[in-house]
């Protein structure tokens, strides 16, 4: 609104001081006129917030007003210059005094009063007041500031420069001081070149705010902190306190920088401005809210914990059974400097293990939230980014604050120095909603030294990765083996039955299958292009991710494959995982689950869920009982033995034998056939051999045999010493006379030393000689098979199990009962022996 300055008619008071004008080296400093600051107090005290009337009498060419100011409605009430002369605190303009004037008669007569009683400046004494200005008389303001300790201190507002920013004095001292309001910053005025200022939007409304309510009024003032050179500071006013109000009526914001130093609860700062973008009031009047967008199930919802990733975010479960990803509003993990580098350095860089403090971050999430129910508030959405200058591409992100049993995540994380606070722009509304206590806590971290603040050396952590190395997990088996159960983490989940775990203990990472079971397949890419995912698979996968990822869980390691991957049984809370799986009808039982301890449980759970028909069941067409047991009635075992010779044995146990009877033809066929090479021998490269073709190759011996292409031959041979089968020695002629074979009734020891033993006992024993041969039972690859010595008609096998070498294979099999029973019998002999 429109304002006047009245000065009143016929009276002169002393003038208070001013400084000399800044850039003008000519100009003093005037101080107070005697009386000048009491008669401004008197003044001040008696009008300021009052109702007035006044009366103008004389407007000069400049346009200065004189008059009266009455206290009150009209001019009844009390004449303002009067009182002022009656105190002794003005003189009366005699010169050009009128006789016909009554006031001022009026005047005269109540100066000559205040004369005769010795008032105000008639008065013996100075009646000087010295007002000192902090900026020039105090060197160290921050020293001044500190030393009233944040306690509140009485004073008048002298000047509003804007809606933050006021010049107040402090009494009883009489220190002059600028104070910016902590916590807020209003619109304020831009001084052009030219000198002029230009308010900004809501600048001029929000310095009348203040002024309306603070100027020259008594208040109470706590001067928090000085920062570069910056007094910051809270008035306290009996009607309540500006800096709320100027938050609450849209005519502030709230500045991150100062808020830190609030006396008066950070919170209510928050809740003010958050009131004012609510209701789009005055520099509000176009916010958006970040979530604005979100329904309100969407933005406050209870989930429970899946999975914690990067130590900043988490894969959480929705009631409705989806995944979401929520990142911790504001905080920023633990970061390497030149990560980038690294990576290129190392191709194996691994944050979570290489960078300081990551492991500690994400092991404290992981500890206090996995397989838990949390609070979930979206703070913001982060859109999505694209790749700039050594800045990566980030997706779209939900940010949230994450609360469990009433406490902020984020903010535990932050106070022990695990994570460090985002900075943003002013104008950033995108952030927390308890920023404040994000950055009251990372203030208490740095104060006390802890974690990404620490001054200590920085952890490390060696963690040796032996997925897939196979020579390092041969060395590592046998000592898995005998610890029995051994703690671990399940750090990811590949499929339904295999994972990779991290062994604490060991300090090791390895990847572990599922023992027992036969799980459906993911999707993989293959030599032959991208093999398709078998039917439940995905199921699977989720079910044991939710059951076992990134929890604690024990391992009994049996074995381990080829590849080097760890074979055995995983237990979770007294749950053996193998067993659930089958529970729920998503992997059935495999055959080597017959010798260990769970194969009971196993066999009962798959029972079940066949029964039931339930997923990977849901085809499945039980056979009549009538025909598997008419089946087994009759079928006897067939003792059949035939002449063999043994040609080799390889390294798995398995040998190859040629029928002794079809010899002499074979002997007569190959005579012929090299006589015919001989007579014409192939040249050499014509020949272009197929996977799988049967053709002629040229071993070391410098002998001519039949081979088949790629599979079979036990001497790797050049392409270019392969010629084609002459058609008159064609298999049609003779079939292939090498026959793949393994023995029956024994388990082929697993570990390869205890193996190779096996092997060269079968080697010495067999190998180029003629013996016995009887097919029991097919295999997966090739027949099993019981063998005896040409001689003594004694069983090879069962000599091994006599000689401790081997274990029995116990058969289900009725028609095989009495020949296991055999072999069991000599088994158990051979205990008691030792």
């Amino acid at each position: 609104p429109p304002e006047r300055q009245i000065n009143l008619s016929n009276i002169r008071a002393g003038a208070t001081a001013r400084r000399a004008a800044q850039g003008q080296p000519d100009t003093k400093d005037i101080p107070d006129e005697p009386w000048a600051f009491q008669a401004r107090e008197f003044l001040r005290k008696k009008l300021i917030g009052k109702e007035v009337c006044f009366t103008v009498e004389i407007k000069t060419a400049i346009g200065r007003e004189y008059g009266m100011v009455y206290l009150g409605k009209d001019t009844t009430g009390e004449n303002i210059a009067e009182s002022l002369v009656n105190e002794g605190l003005a003189t009366v303009r005699r010169e050009g005094i009128r006789g016909n004037n009554p006031e001022q008669a009026r005047l005269c007569e109540l100066e000559d009063q205040s004369k005769a009683s010795k008032k105000g400046m008639w008065s013996e004494g100075g009646g000087t007041h010295t007002i000192r200005d902090l900026k020039y008389t105090i060197e160290n303001p921050r020293n001044f500031v500190d030393s009233l300790h944040q306690k509140p201190i009485n004073a008048i507002i002298e000047h509003v420069r804007d809606g933050s920013v006021v010049r107040a004095l402090l009494l009883p001292d009489y220190y002059l001081v600028t104070v910016m309001l902590s916590g807020v910053k209003c619109p304020t005025f831009k001084r052009e070149a030219d000198g002029t200022e230009t308010p900004e939007p809501f600048a001029a409304e929000a310095k009348f705010f203040t002024e309306s309510r603070l100027l020259q009024r008594d208040v109470q003032i706590i001067l928090e902190s000085c920062h570069n050179q910056i007094i910051l500071g809270t008035i306290l006013h009996p009607n309540g306190n500006i800096t709320e109000l100027l938050l609450k009526e849209g005519f502030a914001r709230c500045v991150d920088w100062s808020m830190a130093v609030y006396t008066q609860g950070a919170e209510k700062l928050r809740a003010a401005e958050r009131s004012a973008k609510e209701r789009k009031v005055r520099i509000w009047k176009d916010y958006v809210a970040p979530t604005a967008n979100l329904d309100q199930k969407d933005r406050q919802f209870v989930a429970k914990v899946m999975q914690v990733v990067n130590a900043d975010a988490l894969v959480v479960k929705l009631n409705s059974g989806e995944y979401k990803t929520i990142h911790l509003s504001s905080i920023r993990p633990p970061r390497n400097e030149g990560e980038e580098k690294n990576k290129d350095k190392d191709k194996r860089f691994r944050p979570l293990y290489d960078i300081p403090y990551m492991f500690e971050a994400r092991e404290f999430l992981r500890k206090k939230l996995i397989g838990k129910k949390v609070n979930v508030t979206v703070d913001y959405i982060r859109a999505a980014t694209g790749p700039g200058e050594g800045t990566p591409a980030f997706s779209e992100r939900t940010c949230a604050t994450v609360t469990i049993g009433g406490i902020n995540i984020a903010e535990a994380l932050v106070s022990k120095g695990l994570a460090t606070v985002i900075r943003y722009r002013q104008d950033d509304d995108q952030r927390s909603s308890h920023y404040d206590e994000l950055l009251a806590a990372e203030a208490r971290a740095i104060k006390n030294g802890k974690g990404l603040h620490s001054k200590k050396e920085v952890p490390i952590h060696r963690v040796a990765d032996i997925s897939g190395e196979t020579q390092k997990a041969k060395q590592f088996l046998p000592f898995l083996q005998r610890a029995g159960r051994s703690e671990a983490v399940v750090e990811y989940v590949f499929s339904g039955s295999r994972l990779k775990l991290y062994m604490p203990k060991e300090t090791c990472l390895i990847t572990f299958l599922l023992a027992g079971i036969e799980c459906p397949r993911s999707s993989r890419n293959m030599p032959g292009g991208m093999q398709m995912a078998e039917p439940f698979s995905n199921e699977a996968m989720l079910f044991t991710k939710e059951l076992v990822l990134q929890r604690e869980v024990e391992v009994e390691v049996e074995s381990m494959d080829k590849a080097g991957n760890f074979i055995g049984w995983l237990h979770i809370e007294g749950v053996n995982l193998s067993v659930a799986l089958v529970e729920n009808a998503l992997s059935k039982v495999h055959f080597t689950a017959e010798r260990s301890a769970y194969y009971k449980a196993l066999v009962s759970a798959e029972e079940a869920c066949r029964q039931k028909k339930e997923k990977i069941w849901a085809n499945y067409e039980e056979k009549p009982v009538e025909e598997v047991v008419h089946v087994s009635e009759e079928k006897e075992r067939v003792a059949n033995y035939r002449p063999v010779y043994v040609t080799e044995i390889t390294d798995t146990l398995h040998f190859y034998a040629q029928d002794v009877e079809t010899g002499g033809q074979l002997e007569s066929l190959m005579e012929t056939m090299r006589a015919e090479i001989a007579a014409h021998p192939p040249v050499e490269g014509s020949y272009s051999a197929r996977r799988g073709d049967y053709c002629l190759a040229k071993f070391a011996d410098g002998e001519w045999y039949v081979c088949i292409s790629v599979f079979k031959s036990r001497e790797v041979v050049s392409s270019t010493r392969l010629a084609a089968i002459p058609p008159a020695f064609s298999t049609r002629t003779l079939p292939a006379q090498a026959t793949e074979y393994t023995f029956a009734f024994i388990q082929v020891p697993q570990d390869e030393d205890a193996r190779a033993d096996v092997v060269d006992c079968v080697v010495r024993d067999i190998q180029n000689s003629q013996c016995l041969l009887n097919v029991e039972y097919s295999g997966a690859t090739c027949p099993h098979v019981t063998i005896q010595f040409g001689d003594t008609k004694d069983d090879v096998a069962l000599g091994l199990v006599k000689e401790g070498l081997v274990m029995v294979d116990v058969r289900k099999e009725k028609h095989l009962q009495k020949m296991v029973s055999g072999v069991l019998k000599s088994s158990q002999r051979f205990l008691l022996l030792l």
